[in-house]
């Protein structure tokens, strides 16, 4: 991939487009670059758009289609080259746009022969199909087709269930995701302490929005997810509150464990967390990954099971925290 060289400001932050196109009506791409920025915040940057993009902007798209006479989801129809299962996918393909909430119906009363596209959709007004062109299905007979749909405004990947089909109503697997792709790479330039990185942004789009608006929204978005935490006060925080209502104390986790000993009724092993212990960030995360989430969860495991799990560094650390504050040795195989 060739990097422009991008003439940044050392003191505010810029960005612009360095590249634009429309390759099909459902396929738009856009190139963005941000400089300058100070080493690791590109990464920081690139991840949380990517993630945005990807996950935090609502489309539309058909959920339902409905028509008469249809047992099952695989049948054929005598004058129809596909079937309703391959109708059902060409629906799923659909690209709408709209700014509607809630659920709207949709139709299509066709008769053949027809070779039926999206333009032959009946939506409201509210909604508007980017590609007419679209294939749903070829009647080669004379014969009459009627679909009703339900059409929704959401976010993410909806996997339709077999239970909610009935009476030739079916669910349609939804995609919602405007933004088919999203790529982030990182221009390093300078030396020393006086390096800094420029953020590229590759972003590929279904055409119900640009890359650019696509951009937008998902920074709207990720900024409505951080509102919270600037708005929050202190004392709002009110930890020992909240431990209270977990029947938690403010001790550390030898404390824990020390008065755990001595009232084994007030402190459950339940509430010692692995978090408060002096394990690497490494090793907590190997425990997380596991499901160890507390001392009680660690002690029902022996240093066999620990070793098939974690890398012996890993198991000799758990092993010497665990002596160093509590006095225990795991039993070396499960009795």
């Amino acid at each position: 991939m060739v990097r422009e060289e991008v003439a940044g400001s050392t003191r505010t932050l810029q960005w612009k487009c360095v590249e634009s196109r429309v390759d099909s009506k459902r396929l738009y791409y856009g190139r963005f670059v941000l400089s300058p920025l100070m080493k690791g915040q590109a990464d920081t940057v690139g991840i949380a758009m990517r993630r945005a993009l990807l996950g935090e902007i609502e489309g539309t798209f058909i959920t339902r289609a409905t028509s008469e006479n249809v047992l099952h989801e695989y049948t054929t129809i005598v004058g129809i080259e596909e079937s309703v299962h391959d109708i059902l996918i060409n629906l799923k393909e659909i690209v709408l746009k709209s700014n509607l909430y809630g659920v709207r119906d949709a139709s299509i009363c066709v008769r053949g022969p027809k070779y039926i596209t999206a333009q032959d959709i009946i939506s409201p007004p509210s909604v508007e199909i980017i590609d007419t062109t679209q294939h749903i299905a070829n009647l080669t007979e004379p014969i009459d087709l009627c679909i009703e749909l339900q059409i929704k405004r959401d976010r993410g990947y909806r996997m339709k269930s077999t239970n909610e089909s009935h009476d030739g109503s079916y669910p349609i697997d939804t995609v919602s995701m405007p933004v088919r792709n999203a790529n982030h790479s990182i221009h390093s330039y300078g030396n020393g302490n006086e390096k800094q990185e420029i953020l590229f942004l590759e972003v590929w789009t279904n055409g119900s929005l640009t890359p650019k608006e696509a951009l937008y929204e998902a920074s709207r978005n990720l900024i409505d997810l951080l509102i919270p935490f600037l708005h929050a006060e202190k004392e709002d925080m009110n930890f020992e509150e909240h431990e209270s209502r977990l029947n938690l104390t403010p001790f550390s986790f030898q404390d824990r464990f020390t008065n755990f000993k001595k009232k084994k009724k007030q402190i459950p092993l339940t509430c010692i967390f692995i978090d408060q212990s002096e394990l690497s960030s490494r090793t907590y995360n190997c425990l997380k990954r596991s499901n160890i989430h507390t001392l009680l969860d660690l002690l029902s495991h022996s240093e066999e099971d620990l070793m098939k799990m974690f890398s012996i560094e890993d198991v000799k650390q758990i092993l010497g925290t665990l002596q160093k504050h509590f006095s225990i040795n795991l039993p070396k195989k499960k009795c």
